[in-house]
């Protein structure tokens, strides 16, 4: 932009948006001095062949009240988002105050804790009727005398889920205590006096304007009083907005830190800060009680592995037990019943060891033996024994076909 334009744009209070805000700060620093305007004005003759900072500042110099104009002129630039600053602020804490002082989650996890505390100190400091919201925080540090690495919040955790896990969902019922954790009120009160004084700056600045208009020669391209008069309007109905939200804010916030038995003056730093600690503290201790669980479940699957290996593996030690007995009984049978005995030795066989070698086989082609039919295949066994008693012939008649041979 030229310097011509530029000043145009000044008197019009940048009715067309054509400059931007860093220029407009810039322009506020370069105001002239009254000594510096006197000395531009008694050379004004040599314009022509000063520099062209001089000749701007020259420019800029006849335009009435420059520096309250371009003051007021960033004002109104800065205004809109300021103030849309300053009521998201305001609104969270309000909001926040409003959310703790009505969760009945807050009011249960209060209830739960305040219970553990007199219990852990009965006989000394039991029977407290409250504490402050910043003890939530010293429950992570209360070690276990079992295990260091748990704490009464690990145990609070568990209790939670186990009995109260509604309260678990305490964090649904403050979705703004974090944001309104990092408000600062004091920041936020002189934001909004800065912005009470700069509409006052502005309505002085109008009724100025409006007194020297019948008196003094106006240029044709100054429109400060109709732009600046509108601005003022709407400005000043959204900053009553503002303050009353402001003020609502403040009533809400004491009221809050009353129910909880905070001091009044407390602070959203003080007041909702606790919480989102003791949140994010109980969101972590949560993670680690899901951990510590998966640990224990993991070695409650090894530990059953290992037993089910060793009773495969004894399983296993009776089946190769039980194999090496039957042969043994097996060789037994064929040299007691060795000679003429055949078709009893075979009648024997098959009536008894026969059937049983036979059950051993379908066993260990199926993989049976090496489980639950140990048991039964021992059942067996002893089940043959008894019929060959039954069904042999005495050892005696065995002795007399072999004399009966001889001869």
């Amino acid at each position: 932009m030229t310097d011509e334009e530029i000043c145009r744009a000044i008197l019009k209070m940048d009715k067309d948006e054509q400059l931007p805000i860093d220029m407009v700060e810039q322009l506020l620093k370069f105001t002239p001095s009254a000594e510096e305007a006197a000395l531009l004005e008694e050379h004004q003759d040599e314009l022509d062949s000063m520099a062209r900072a001089d000749r701007f500042l020259y420019e800029i110099s006849k335009i009435p009240h420059y520096s309250q104009r371009v003051r007021t002129l960033l004002f109104k630039k800065k205004f809109s988002g300021a103030a849309a600053e300053a009521t998201s602020r305001a609104s969270v804490v309000l909001r926040a105050a409003r959310d703790m002082t009505r969760s009945r989650r807050l009011r249960a996890l209060l209830e739960i804790v305040l219970a553990l505390g007199n219990y852990m100190n009965r006989g000394a400091r039991g029977n407290a009727s409250g504490f402050r919201l910043s003890s939530l925080n010293k429950l992570a540090d209360t070690k276990s005398s079992v295990s260091r690495s748990t704490t009464l919040l690990h145990f609070l955790v568990e209790l939670l889920e186990t009995q109260f896990r509604d309260v678990l969902l305490l964090e649904e019922d403050v979705p703004h205590v974090r944001a309104a954790a990092k408000v600062c009120v004091e920041q936020l009160e002189r934001d909004v006096g800065a912005l009470r004084t700069g509409l006052r700056e502005v309505a002085r600045e109008l009724e100025y304007h409006a007194a020297r208009a019948p008196t003094a020669p106006t240029d044709p391209n100054d429109a400060f009083v109709p732009v600046m008069r509108d601005f003022h309007a709407h400005a000043v109905c959204a900053f009553t907005q503002l303050e009353d939200l402001f003020q609502d804010m403040k009533s809400r916030l004491e009221a809050c830190a009353h129910a909880f038995g905070e001091e009044a003056s407390a602070s959203p730093e003080q007041l909702f800060g606790a919480l989102d600690a003791f949140l994010a503290q109980l969101t972590e201790a949560r993670a680690e009680c899901d951990a510590a669980r998966r640990r224990r479940d993991d070695e409650e699957r090894r530990t059953r592995h290992e037993q089910e290996l060793k009773k495969r593996t004894m399983e296993r030690k009776q089946a190769s037990s039980l194999l090496s007995s039957v042969g043994k009984s097996l060789g037994k049978a064929n040299s007691d019943c060795n000679g003429h005995n055949g078709d009893s030795r075979d009648s024997t066989l098959t009536n008894g060891q026969k059937g049983e070698f036979d059950d051993l086989i379908s066993a260990l082609r199926t993989g049976d033996v090496f489980g639950d039919d140990v048991a039964k295949f021992k059942r067996s066994r002893k089940t043959s024994k008894a019929h060959k008693g039954r069904d042999s012939p005495p050892r005696g008649v065995c002795r007399e076909d072999s004399r009966e041979r001889q001869k």
